[in-house]
């Protein structure tokens, strides 16, 4: 049996798997633990109904995950333009921006997003936040070239405060090192500004910066799902 946490993951993710994949669908599968009840239950229903679908996968994680269940997988090379992407966060605020890369994987998980026509982002209830930084401790993620991590970490600090952290590994000696091969740096303590866009922007142009884990007004729904077994519904309106 799962617990209320675990239980609030599967019922976001039935949920966004029924109400926005459709038979011929290019697919977006995002990476995180709440990825893994879409799949499975995408899995479902494509041996219930015999749907034709194929999945882009944000990861190695999610690419893993897809190949674990039979699905069809695909690339943009073959399949640029996607219908939608269904993928994770770690902290969604009143206005729909987002933090994501908590796993490490934001560069791809960007890229594919992108590239869809929708990101619909499946959550708990312990994601949804007033502001940026209320539920989520653990900071910004920042990708960036491993020969780059001290003057950018030094340039945010300086211009933004806060602290950033080279992020380290739990099994390996060293860094962690993202698919892409770059370091993460976590933006914690950071004080609570008003134009994200404008700071996103002010980062991303920082030479060594190859993204940053802001997701920012990307989102047109969020699935919250809740402890007693409900969803919460966020749409982009809702916070403009």
């Amino acid at each position: 049996m799962l617990s209320p946490l675990e239980a609030a993951k599967q019922t976001a993710a039935h949920k966004a798997i029924n109400k926005h994949v459709e038979n011929n669908f290019v697919l977006g599968i995002g990476s995180g633990s709440t990825i893994v009840y879409a799949v499975e239950r995408l899995a479902e229903r494509v041996a219930k109904e015999n749907l034709e679908v194929v999945c882009i996968p944000t990861s190695f994680q999610a690419k893993q995950l897809i190949v674990k269940h039979g699905l069809k997988l695909g690339s943009l090379d073959t399949h640029p333009i996607l219908d939608v992407c269904i993928d994770g966060a770690d902290e969604v605020d009143a206005n729909l921006n987002i933090i994501k890369g908590g796993g490490a994987c934001l560069l791809e998980e960007k890229i594919i997003a992108s590239c869809a026509n929708g990101l619909v982002i499946i959550a708990d209830y312990t994601k949804n936040s007033t502001k940026l930084g209320d539920q989520y401790k653990k900071g910004i993620p920042i990708e960036v070239v491993p020969m780059s991590y001290v003057p950018v970490r030094n340039k945010i600090r300086n211009t933004f405060g806060g602290e950033v952290n080279l992020r380290m590994a739990v099994a390996k000696a060293g860094p962690v090192i993202t698919d892409n091969g770059n370091f993460i740096l976590d933006w914690v303590n950071f004080k609570q500004l008003d134009d994200w866009k404008e700071v996103n922007t002010a980062i991303r142009m920082i030479p060594g910066v190859v993204e940053t884990g802001l997701f920012l007004q990307m989102a047109k729904i969020v699935y919250f799902g809740q402890a007693d077994g409900t969803i919460k519904e966020q749409t982009a309106k809702d916070g403009h």
